[in-house]
């Protein structure tokens, strides 16, 4: 660095003789002599001086791209910053609710009835479930279902799709109706939806108030006499009979416009009609309603009525029962079955002479279940 400066020193000093040979300003005055001398080295020292501070002072000129000078400035630091990698871990169980294959949400389901609900869900977790997991109940209505079952026969692999199926009973009330549902792992510890696993999946249900009425299944019941078995729709005989009457007319000489079942017994002392429906399950808040008495014109009608039922696998059970005469009224029956709700039972309807038969003309006006 110190060579390069004083070559450019003498290069400087040189061309400053030789510029100042021929370009210093010439008197008007010739002078000539020593005086002439002093002062062209005066000159020289002052242009060496200014040379040498221009020298000192300047940097080096550098090329644009457009190829004109350019100062030379010493580049700023400047800082990288290395990016910083993020590792985001995947826990071992985790699961995601795909669709619902069947019974989506609020699906109307009747009393009692059994049915399979079946959902798709995803392994979005690190591990592969195999048959050690298991499907638990979680909370809510459980429906007959068992504490946990087996998830799978095979394995499901992270990513990949399985569709899972329970066995389930609707509640024997009316309402709406929820089953929550989780996994749980070899281990033992449940899962389930969500970045934290902690939601469930689940099913959801309407059970509907499902009424029965008596006389549009009259014919699918079991008739029978005093006599033996009588055939439905029947005929009027002394050998007893049921009838479907659409527009019957009562004792009080009014007619109705809702049918009846007229149940007459057979001819004889204390003989009987009745009838045994089919199995069916008695929901929650269901009532027998109906109205009872004699047909126009039977005056010598003295009957008993009476509810009874059959309890699945059990013996036949009186609810109740109405006596009944040709007096120019009837009876309205609303009776509660709350203490059979839930229960798979048959209805029997019976009709009894009281004494001698003669024209025990009974009826049922529109016997029913419903709320």
């Amino acid at each position: 660095m110190v060579n390069k400066k004083f070559m450019l020193l003498a290069i400087l000093i040189g061309l400053t003789l030789l510029l100042g040979s021929c370009n210093l300003p010439r008197p008007t005055e010739q002078v000539s002599g020593p005086d002439q001398l002093n002062t062209f080295a005066a000159q020289t020292v002052v242009a060496l001086s200014t040379a040498v501070a221009q020298a000192k002072t300047q940097s080096p000129a550098t090329q644009t791209s457009e190829g004109q000078a350019a100062t030379n400035t010493s580049p700023a630091l400047q800082t990288i910053v290395s990016p910083t990698l993020t590792t985001t871990s995947v826990p071992c169980d985790r699961v995601e609710f795909v669709r619902d294959v069947n019974y989506p949400d609020d699906t109307q389901v009747d009393p009692g009835q059994s049915f399979t609900k079946t959902w798709e869900l995803k392994n979005t977790g690190s591990c592969t479930w195999n048959s050690s997991y298991a499907v638990v109940f979680d909370t809510g209505e459980s429906m007959g279902v068992a504490p946990a079952t087996q998830l799978t026969n095979g394995s499901v692999a992270p990513q990949q799709v399985v569709q899972v199926s329970l066995a389930l009973k609707a509640p024997s009330k009316a309402g709406t109706f929820q089953a929550n549902f989780k996994l749980r792992n070899a281990s033992g510890v449940v899962f389930g939806l969500g970045s934290d696993g902690a939601k469930a999946f689940w099913v959801k249900i309407k059970v509907a108030a499902s009424g029965y009425n008596f006389v549009d299944n009259y014919c699918k019941a079991e008739w029978r006499t005093t006599n033996g078995a009588v055939n439905c729709p029947g005929q009027t005989s002394d050998n007893g009979f049921v009838i479907k009457v659409d527009a019957p007319v009562l004792e009080t000489g009014g007619t109705e416009d809702e049918p009846a079942l007229w149940t007459n017994p057979p001819s004889g002392t204390d003989t009987e009609i009745r009838g045994v429906y089919p199995a069916l399950t008695v929901t929650s808040g269901m009532y027998f309603k109906s109205i009872i008495g004699c047909l126009n014109n039977a005056t010598n009608c003295n009957v008993k009525f009476q509810l009874s039922y059959i309890p699945e696998g059990g013996s036949e059970t009186k609810l109740t029962e109405w006596t009944e005469t040709y007096d120019h009224n009837f009876t309205r029956i609303n009776l509660d079955l709350s203490t059979l709700a839930g229960k798979k039972v048959q209805f029997v309807l019976s009709v009894k002479s009281n004494g001698a038969s003669d024209q025990d003309q009974a009826f049922w006006l529109q016997p029913r279940l419903e709320p």
